[in-house]
């Protein structure tokens, strides 16, 4: 599929095809509808390109096959030899992933030998998590942090009619790796409801748009649902009658979607029903709708964001980082087998810099997805570059224990999605490379991101020069650290306007209940979370961290601040005062910005003319909102410490 002319084909333009396109393929495969996927995306590539797909006894230089095995195993192998290159699968679901894969080698799939490499993820749940609203919400619209236009799947309180999109973005995400999706927003209200009922047959249709790229459908409901849809007057995990109803109601979506996938679910947290209503547990609300779904082969994912959003700010004991923790960590050994605990990668609520939640790791008997947050809530939602790749390599390799990583911890990797109905899927093209980089790290969490973006520049822009290549690193690998420059400092996180979360508000929740404090006063400036003077956080930590953390002497610089309160006088391993950092770092923000501004500019020659001036667009904004968040930051501290700039520049 080509760019229709009302989206882009992002990582998937036709030229991408050129090296399957233009060979005699052959596919040998039983009854299979990804089969069937794979012999059709052949065929729209040798019409292209000149090649032919021949029938079985025909000469052919690509060989395709499904060997026979598990319908699940997505495993595939890749050979060459004696002038044939062959693809080999269990299922017609590795044969699609392996097709994708020849497609990312190019010509390089078709020359000289190839050893045999049987490849695997190593996760078997790769998620999008989308918080699309069917009907558009007073507050949040249609999508919730959402910056990318609206829904794929609904507009204006109805399922889109033409599905036609909904499959290439099932396309898009097979060829990245992803192989689920839930279709609605976690904080379901009375409309989303409706979907696990009477409004089923919409997602039976989106279903049927996705099941062709392997993609299995998921739906965000209501611990409430019973309540809310007719049945019983109450929720009660324990309540045979709410059991049962959740057992009907589940057979029924399976009825019309027998592949699906399951539930998943928000309870207790900022306004949500749950077990606590009934002094039941988390373990007895997740396992009772585990329960539902076990005899159809679901699993209930069970969102671990439970906190205290209703804070006295005055309490400095109460610390919203715990909460996790100590909500979930009594209940292990507790869920059921198919119940999977989904974590926050870190124990806030995806800032620009955080710990990884000490949650990970700490639960070995529970199943355990990490959940990330693709769609840019706090990292310049889409209007600012912000390449997460290395941010999320950080998450995965990191070792709770200080021996395994959290890639090999988890049982699959979930991120709020950041596509919608915009030309360019994400708003910001260049965002495309966020979506594609959670597809293949979460495919292999030990990848390397920087690989990884090289694969999605050259899929983006096939026969891309080196001076497109080379300028689309110079932007994007270091734009993460840039955006932290600029934003909030040492991992202090927040500080931005409230409500929609874009831009600088110093003080926007430092008074509030929702306990996302950075406790600045003339002194100084962080959280306090050692065990020894401070909220204990840092004790939820095992060995080696706990220790790392505890003390401002040995607490890594970038986090500081999210550990420590400290003077601003407090001397940093990189031999500046938090002060003076704040002040650097900001400035050097801003020139970091410009500087990828400018690089992109001489880029114009390269990049095809509306995905320019979009990028361009979007960058005149990125550099007016760095200057405010540089303005703003560094008043807000000069007159806080009464420090002035060692170098003398200007500060309001």
């Amino acid at each position: 599929m080509t760019d229709s002319g009302d989206f882009d084909a992002a990582w998937l333009p036709g030229t991408a095809f050129r090296a399957v396109g233009a060979r005699r393929s052959l596919v040998r495969s039983g009854p299979d509808p990804l089969a069937d996927t794979v012999r059709g995306e052949l065929a729209d590539a040798c019409a292209r390109f000149g090649g032919e797909v021949v029938r079985d006894g025909g000469a052919a230089e690509f060989v395709l096959e499904v060997t026979g095995g598990s319908p699940a195993d997505e495993s595939y192998t890749l050979r060459r030899a004696d002038g044939i290159t062959s693809l080999t699968a269990p299922s017609g679901r590795g044969l699609l992933y392996g097709l994708f894969h020849v497609v990312r080698l190019g010509e390089d799939a078709f020359s000289g030998d190839l050893a045999p490499r049987t490849h695997r993820p190593a996760l078997a749940t790769r998620m999008l998590d989308h918080w699309d609203n069917v009907a558009v919400h007073p507050v949040m619209g249609q999508v919730e942090r959402g910056y990318a236009g609206g829904s794929l799947f609904w507009s204006d309180g109805e399922a889109r009619g033409d599905l036609g999109r909904v499959r290439a973005y099932g396309r898009l995400l097979a060829a990245c790796g992803i192989n689920a999706v839930a279709v609605n927003n976690v904080n379901v209200h009375a409309t989303e409801a409706r979907l696990l009922t009477d409004r089923i047959g919409d997602v039976a249709a989106i279903a049927g748009a996705l099941r062709p790229y392997g993609i299995r459908t998921h739906l965000s409901v209501s611990f409430a649902a019973p309540m809310l849809l007719g049945g019983p007057d109450t929720a009660d995990p324990l309540d045979p009658a709410v059991r049962d109803w959740w057992a009907r109601a589940t057979a029924r979506v399976y009825k019309a979607v027998p592949d699906f996938g399951g539930y998943v679910v928000k309870a207790d947290s900022e306004g949500r029903p749950g077990p606590f209503a009934y002094g039941r547990t988390h373990a007895d609300g997740a396992n009772m709708l585990a329960a539902a779904l076990e005899p159809h082969g679901g699993t209930v994912r069970w969102r671990a964001f439970v906190y205290d959003h209703r804070q006295d700010w005055r309490d400095r004991s109460t610390d919203r980082a715990r909460a996790a923790y100590e909500h979930f960590t009594p209940l292990e050994g507790e869920f059921a087998d198919n119940a999977v605990l989904q974590v926050k990668h870190g124990p806030m609520d995806f800032q620009v810099r955080e710990p990884v939640s000490p949650l990970i790791g700490a639960m070995p008997d529970t199943r355990l997805a990490v959940e990330l947050q693709v769609t840019q809530e706090y990292t310049g939602q889409q209007k600012h570059v912000c390449w997460l790749g290395p941010m999320w390599s950080e998450v995965l390799r990191f070792r709770p224990d200080g021996e395994v990583p959290v890639g090999r911890l988890a049982d699959g990797l979930v991120a709020v999605s950041n596509a919608g109905d915009d030309r360019f899927w994400t708003g910001h093209p260049l965002a495309q490379a966020n979506l594609y980089t959670f597809g293949r790290l979460a495919w292999d969490p030990a990848a390397n991101p920087r690989a990884v973006l090289d694969e999605w520049i050259a899929l983006t822009h096939p026969d891309a020069p080196d001076r497109l290549a080379g300028g689309l690193h110079a932007i994007l690998d270091g734009s993460w650290r840039t955006y932290e420059k600029y934003t909030a400092p040492l991992g202090v996180g927040f500080m931005v306007q409230p409500g929609h979360h874009y831009g600088p508000g110093v003080d926007g929740y430092e008074y509030s209940p929702w306990g996302t404090y950075h406790f600045a006063d003339r002194d100084g400036v962080g959280v306090d979370r050692s065990v020894a003077t401070g909220t204990g956080f840092a004790g939820q930590y095992a060995e080696p961290w706990a220790k790392l953390y505890e003390s401002p002497g040995t607490c890594p610089d970038e986090l500081l601040l999210f550990f420590h309160h400290v003077p601003y006088g407090h001397v940093l391993h990189s031999g500046k005062t938090v002060i003076q950092h704040i002040y650097d770092t900001h400035f050097e923000g801003v020139e970091e910005a410009e500087e990828a501004r400018r690089v992109w500019a001489g880029l114009s020659d390269l990049v095809e003319p509306e995905r320019h001036a979009r990028v361009a667009e979007r960058f005149a904004e990125q550099l007016r909102g760095a200057r405010e968040w540089r303005d703003q930051i560094n008043s807000y501290f000069l007159r806080k410490s009464g420090v002035p700039d060692a170098h003398g520049r200007t500060i309001h």
